[in-house]
């Protein structure tokens, strides 16, 4: 894992910081609450409090309790153990809403198309929509001050269900959320989170015309139907517009935290989400102890789950206990990786160091932009092996696919390594024998693309052993290369309690093709 530089010494209060963690959790608790009733409504609202008899309790909201899953992640592995093969597993054991892009990773992930392939396969529909960015709270409280990081686990996050803007948008929302630790000033964190993602892309665009049409003089209502028609042809229930209409909540709230929960409800489509993210971000910036009582009163402190599996697991009950437990966790990090912000009993220090790095974009764009999700990796213990598919590994018999094969020697000496491709009957390599050497001198990486013509399925996957033989190793390692016929579903193994959500999730693949 790449750890971003802070030579500085920059500290954060550790009052202050419990403060922030507890107001990002409420205002998260808070926001959903308030637009869960109107999810998916497309007209305008005009939404000024809640609307549903609470009696005390929050409503469940997929938004934080999904976060949870990832909670478990890091207190059993710790942060810098963690990579999106983890996450996804972590996906599996707890994670039971069958929605969209949820159930899609689900199923590509049970048939061998693991991350960054299972938000990337079978998923036209739902790979830009909004389940990921909705979630990306934990990654910005765990790194407080450091978007650099923050946004290195949105994409570990992000990508088991998601590509393109889907992952984009998360990567937005963990940036600023981690840089609002440490500023409060709204225009320079929405413009921290747009340097860190591509400047072209739609979830950039939107948010682009939101602050365009704030300083423009135009009303939220104005701005609102602007992001509308200029996200038609994405649909609604997708990342970038409701994205930008967070933002709107945010710009055009002014401040005050009810009006701008409020504003962003109002837009409309997955309302639940963007009041959701937007109090998050103001619980930041304001603490738990700037946050109105008349908003938290009516839901308490408990945390209400719906799409995680709690059997087994460690789900916390109230609010405190989740914001204790991050901060435990923070407390590792920190001891995993000494270059970042520490906590202190004394008061807030932020060197000139860390302020410069919130507006300096490199590695997010040189370590996190460059990942395609349609590349596997495979760590061995003497180097990784890279198999990218072109255009993906959904192919139709007869047919062929481009494959770019790298590998990354983690040794400090030259070393020829070989790949032998143990391929079914009919299936062949365009010009060159199963055998695929690559070359490597000390830890650099080398590469070469093939063309895989693709034969007959078997079944609706095929996964084609590959034998690796470094030079000066007598003995193989193994990988497995997933391949699925277009076309085609996998029968998913019986006994399984959520058969008929795999079943609707079946359906909805057959549409897609």
């Amino acid at each position: 894992m790449y750890h971003v530089k802070n030579p500085g010494k920059s500290f954060i209060n550790r009052a202050e910081y419990r403060d922030k963690v507890l107001g990002c959790w409420t205002g998260k608790n808070i926001g959903g609450t308030l637009g869960a009733p109107f999810e998916g409504k497309r007209s305008l609202l005009e939404v000024k409090f809640y609307t549903q008899d609470l009696q005390g309790n929050p409503a469940p909201n997929d938004d934080l309790d999904l976060q949870l899953a990832w909670l478990d992640a890091v207190e059993e592995h710790g942060l810098y153990n963690l990579n999106e093969r983890v996450l996804g597993e972590y996906w599996l054991d707890m994670v039971c809403g069958p929605w969209g892009e949820y159930g899609i990773a689900k199923f590509n992930m049970r048939n061998g198309l693991l991350p960054p392939l299972s938000g990337f396969c079978n998923n036209e529909t739902y790979h830009a929509s909004n389940g990921a960015w909705i979630r990306s709270e934990i990654w910005g409280c765990l790194f407080p001050g450091e978007p650099e990081e923050a946004a290195h686990f949105a994409w570990y996050d992000s990508c088991v269900d998601h590509y393109g803007d889907g992952i984009y948008a998360e990567i937005f929302t963990a940036s600023l959320e981690a840089a609002a630790f440490v500023e409060s000033d709204l225009r320079k964190l929405i413009g921290y989170g747009l340097l860190r993602i591509p400047e072209n892309c739609r979830t950039a665009r939107s948010v682009k015309l939101a602050v365009e049409c704030y300083d423009k003089g135009d009303d939220w209502v104005t701005a609102r139907n602007k992001i509308v028609e200029d996200s038609k042809d994405l649909g609604w229930f997708q990342a970038p517009a409701n994205v930008a209409f967070t933002v709107i909540g945010l710009l055009y709230g002014e401040g005050d935290f009810g009006k701008s929960i409020c504003t962003a409800v109002n837009c409309g489509d997955d309302t639940d989400c963007t009041g959701a993210t937007c109090g998050a971000i103001l619980g930041i910036i304001k603490g738990r102890s700037g946050l109105p009582k008349d908003w938290i009163e009516p839901i308490g402190e408990t945390i209400q789950t719906i799409a995680i599996n709690t059997y087994g697991s460690r789900v916390p009950k109230t609010l405190d206990e989740l914001t204790d437990r991050v901060i435990a966790c923070k407390k590792v990090a920190d001891a995993e990786n000494p270059t970042l912000m520490r906590l202190t009993d004394g008061p807030t220090e932020i060197d000139q160091t860390l302020t410069d790095k919130l507006a300096d974009n490199f590695d997010t764009v040189k370590f996190i932009l460059s990942r395609p999700s349609n590349r596997l990796q495979y760590d061995l213990s003497f180097g990784s092996v890279f198999v990218q598919f072109e255009p993906s590994p959904v192919a139709s018999p007869d047919s062929d696919i481009k494959l770019k094969l790298s590998f990354c020697n983690r040794r400090n000496t030259s070393h020829a390594v070989n790949l032998h491709w143990q391929l079914p009957e009919g299936w062949y390599f365009d010009g060159c024998k199963n055998d695929q050497m690559l070359m490597t001198k000390g830890s650099h990486v080398c590469s070469h693309e093939v063309t895989l013509h693709i034969g007959e399925f078997s079944n609706a996957f095929e996964y084609i052993p590959v034998r690796v033989i470094l030079t000066d190793r007598q003995y193989p390692s193994w990988i497995s290369i997933p391949f699925q016929c277009r076309g085609t579903t996998a029968v998913v193994p019986g006994n399984d309690p959520f058969q008929p959500y795999w079943d609707s999730l079946n359906r909805i693949l057959a549409r897609q093709k």
